[in-house]
């Protein structure tokens, strides 16, 4: 009689005790919202306001029919349905809408881009293209091509002993 309480009473303490926890939270600028600097985020991110800087996020970015980012974006997964200018950096998925006007750089290992899209970018594509461009980045912002700086070395030599 006693321990059938008992086990209700641990039942019910441990589950009002345990905070619940979600590591897929989502975080949400809102229309009317401007951000200048730079944003940080581990979860999900969805931006129907304004962004004008960097945004770094370890999981996915999303910005809406109102949302606008200019700047920098590097994430996992990225849902362009608004205006995105800059450098654009997405480790996986990169899906843009109709409803999306996309320029700059972009850097991805898969991409769909959906009909009436306008998506005006120099686009680089494959398994380890974002971090490959991050690890060829400058201070100035330009990426480094160590092919072309060997061969150039190689054409004065050559032109040297001709």
């Amino acid at each position: 009689m006693f321990g059938g309480n008992n086990k209700k009473e641990n039942t019910n303490t441990k589950s009002s005790s345990t905070p619940t926890t979600s590591s897929s939270g989502l975080n949400s600028l809102v229309k009317g919202t401007v951000v200048e600097g730079t944003v940080k985020s581990e979860s999900d991110i969805r931006i129907d306001g304004t962004i004008k800087g960097k945004l770094i996020c370890d999981a996915k970015v999303i910005i809406g029919p109102t949302g606008y980012v200019e700047g920098e974006i590097r994430c996992q997964n990225a849902v362009v349905e608004g205006k995105f200018e800059g450098t654009l950096e997405v480790s996986a998925l990169l899906n843009v809408r109709e409803s999306a006007v996309v320029s700059g750089e972009v850097s991805t290992e898969k991409l769909i881009v959906q009909s009436g899209a306008t998506f005006n970018v120099t686009c680089s594509m494959g398994a380890g293209t974002a971090k490959r461009n991050a690890s060829n980045s400058r201070p100035d912002g330009k990426t480094s091509d160590r092919k072309s700086g060997s061969n150039v070395k190689e054409n004065k030599a050559a032109g040297a002993q001709s």
